[in-house]
């Protein structure tokens, strides 16, 4: 039985805890925080996150906490029209072999966490901030910043954007500051009026800003999130803002979308931020998960889908064995690398092409995604919703541009 050191606690080291240990690894998970915890509120799950989580064995327990949307619903945000849907209903589910769902970001990360608490071979640590690794030809060994040290096998750094195992195997500095500031409230769905309370994610954009909103918790409670282009220069966290700046941050916004938008209160602050794709995120022994690999930007609604595919693989390539760990390790970088980058790309365009042009642009905008029809946004979406092994080496634009290798894409 091999030993695998696990560096964060939150959905992806969980996943990945849970897939090594069901490959016969004993894994043991050390988060820098004294508590296993997951912060922040809605999250979207396509079918291949809800394909990840079923190989994992928590599928079910999520369904149970999940709101099972009727549609994503594109809206242009200052006249009100309604620019395109995608059912996500009978043929969809038929096509891509599971629903599509949004959760309150504990609703799948509590059922990841019962999971490893249940699992004989997964040891949960809190208060382990691990600052770096030292390996040989042997093992590896996970250093922390009160001088501890964890010996294994395996270890897999999944401590997010501002990840310490990734600095010190990548060292490509900070996280890249999008210029984009999200404004995120959560409230009781008894406050929304009866005719706007949609079973659907809806986003309505405008110039440089877009508003997303859909149910959670069950359908007892409204995410919230709303995104101005303001050129922002400095990562922010979870910043609480005021009612009245933010209504100021979306002018002309429309008298449907405004009426939702007025309904959020205490509201916290973002500033988006992410990386540029990189080839090799494996050293030895030590690999790259989620985003400390790969972080997205939100745009594509796949950053926890992503991290989710990334344990499965890696589940997968190492329950081959451990006499060959860095060939494995290898092979887990060379099958994600090209679908990890895509997915990052397409995000910033998404955010940059479709959520935040103006006047000609945005009317281009709105021609593209009304001529699609249902089946063409199902093509657009099939190579990420539709996805079983989490391998594929290409993926089509997400947009109106063919297909093209990650190297290729444009920023």
């Amino acid at each position: 039985m091999a030993d695998t050191v696990v560096v964060g606690g939150g959905i992806g080291g969980l996943a990945t805890a849970l897939a090594l240990a069901g490959r016969g690894h004993r894994v043991t998970v050390l988060e820098r925080q004294d508590a296993f915890t997951e912060l922040g509120a809605g999250i979207q799950l396509g079918p291949n996150a809800f394909h990840a989580l079923d190989l994992l064995g928590v599928g079910q327990a999520v369904r149970d906490a999940a709101v099972f949307i009727d549609e994503l619903r594109f809206m242009d945000g200052t006249t009100g029209e309604r620019v395109a849907g995608m059912p996500l209903t009978g043929a969809y589910r038929e096509r891509f072999g599971n629903p599509y769902a949004v959760v309150h970001r504990r609703d799948l990360y509590q059922p990841l966490l019962d999971a490893c608490r249940a699992a004989p071979a997964v040891e949960l640590r809190t208060g382990h901030p691990v600052v770096g690794y030292a390996q040989d030809p042997a093992s590896v060994t996970a250093l922390t910043g009160d001088g501890r040290t964890f010996t294994a096998d395996v270890l897999i750094g999944a401590d997010g954007i501002h990840s310490a195992i990734r600095r010190q195997l990548v060292g490509d500095g900070g996280p890249r500051v999008s210029g984009h500031t999200i404004y995120r409230s959560v409230i009781p769905m008894a406050r929304v009026p009866r005719e706007l309370r949609w079973n659907t994610v809806t986003l309505w954009a405008g110039p440089r800003w877009h508003f997303v909103h859909y149910p959670i918790g069950g359908g007892a409670h409204l995410n919230l999130a709303a995104t101005r282009d303001d050129g922002a220069t400095r990562a922010v966290t979870g910043v609480p803002a005021g009612k009245a700046h933010v209504l100021g941050e979306f002018p002309g916004l429309g008298e449907t979308a405004r009426a939702l938008l007025e309904l959020g209160e205490e509201w916290r602050t973002w500033v988006l931020c992410d990386r540029d794709p990189v080839d090799v995120w494996v050293d030895g022994r030590v690999a790259l998960l989620g985003d400390a690999a790969h972080p997205m930007l939100q745009y594509a609604a796949q950053g926890a889908c992503q991290a989710l595919e990334d344990a499965v693989v890696i589940g997968r390539v190492l329950g081959r064995g451990t006499g060959e760990v860095a060939r494995h390790l290898a092979t887990y970088n060379a099958q994600r690398r090209a679908r990890t980058a895509c997915a990052q790309l397409v995000a910033r365009e998404m955010g940059r092409r479709l959520y935040h042009p103006a006047g000609p642009a945005a009317r281009a905008r709105n021609a593209m995604l009304s001529s699609l029809g249902t089946d063409g946004l199902y093509r657009k979406a099939a190579w990420l919703h539709g996805a079983r092994d989490f391998t594929e080496a290409l993926a089509p634009a997400a947009l109106d541009r063919p297909a093209r290798r990650p190297e290729e894409a444009a920023p």
